[in-house]
């Protein structure tokens, strides 16, 4: 029936901005945009911006979603010079598993994993 995550979604008050840091943040350009719904595909997922209802609250808003990565030091650096903030430093979940998160400048919580032992299967 369920056939895995397949979209993470970030309400965006800003589309333009929020749409060209997340082309710097990603390398790459969307693969699908409308005035209302941008979409990046991410390694056979995707990452949806929307300009949907934003979150009222003082705390940062959005779906807590980890994107997979080679190198965790790497990834938060290329972030935080794109203008991210350190949200959770880097920690480790235990078997070698990595994990981080920042504030993108539009108040979205992004998180990064290095999982070795993660193995994708079709």
């Amino acid at each position: 029936m369920f056939k895995g995550l397949r979209t993470a979604i970030y309400y965006v008050d800003d589309m333009e901005a929020t749409k060209a840091w997340y082309q710097r943040a990603l390398g790459i350009a969307p693969y699908f945009e409308s005035p209302q719904y941008v979409g990046f595909e991410v390694g056979g997922f995707e990452l949806g911006l929307d300009r949907g209802s934003i979150p009222t609250t003082e705390q940062p808003a959005g779906a807590l979603v980890y994107w997979g990565v080679d190198s965790i030091d790497e990834a938060l650096k290329h972030l935080i010079a794109l203008g991210a903030k350190e949200h959770l430093a880097t920690f480790d979940a235990g078997e070698g598993i990595l994990l981080a998160t920042v504030i993108d400048p539009f108040g979205n919580v992004f998180g990064v994993i290095q999982n070795p032992n993660f193995k994708i299967t079709p």
